[in-house]
């Protein structure tokens, strides 16, 4: 048995050490906001937190989130009300948003360590998230909003 903490619970799973956590997070935790898309770690669909850091779900064994704090798109928020998601919202980021979970946990991490980032840091925070719907200009938009709520909050 291999115990992850996810969104805050602790999870016991009967799985090899070696399975992506994403597979984990998706067909036994069923958590599905996290999506597959390259299965290479390039797109950037299978985002979520190890530890706050973006992190690639799709390439990382289970083994490695051991005593780790795992942190999906489920777990940003109870009520869709980071400021992210409602940036997100407002703007009408997505497109097809298959990508747009991967997307706003990758701008949660820079947010986190950057509340105030510049085009050029979100430009190089957000590189490894593909969309091929091309909402860059959004998403940048979007990270800029959701940076003002956040301190607007504060």
């Amino acid at each position: 048995m291999i115990e992850l903490t996810i969104n805050g619970s602790v999870h016991q799973l009967d799985a090899s050490a070696e399975m992506p956590l994403l597979w984990a997070l998706r067909d036994i935790i069923k958590l599905t906001g996290s999506k597959y898309g390259c299965g290479k770690g390039l797109c950037g669909a299978c985002t979520v937190h190890i530890d706050g850091e973006a992190t690639r779900s799709c390439v990382l064994p289970i083994s490695a989130a051991v005593g780790k704090q795992v942190t999906t798109i489920e777990g940003l928020s109870e009520n869709a009300d980071h400021p992210l998601q409602q940036a997100w919202m407002e703007l009408n980021v997505p497109q097809c948003g298959y990508c747009q979970t991967g997307q706003i946990m990758s701008a949660a991490s820079l947010l986190n360590k950057n509340p105030q980032p510049s085009d050029q840091d979100i430009d190089q925070a957000m590189s490894g998230n593909l969309c091929r719907c091309g909402t860059y200009p959004r998403i940048r938009s979007a990270i800029h909003k959701a940076a003002k709520l956040a301190r607007e909050v504060k």
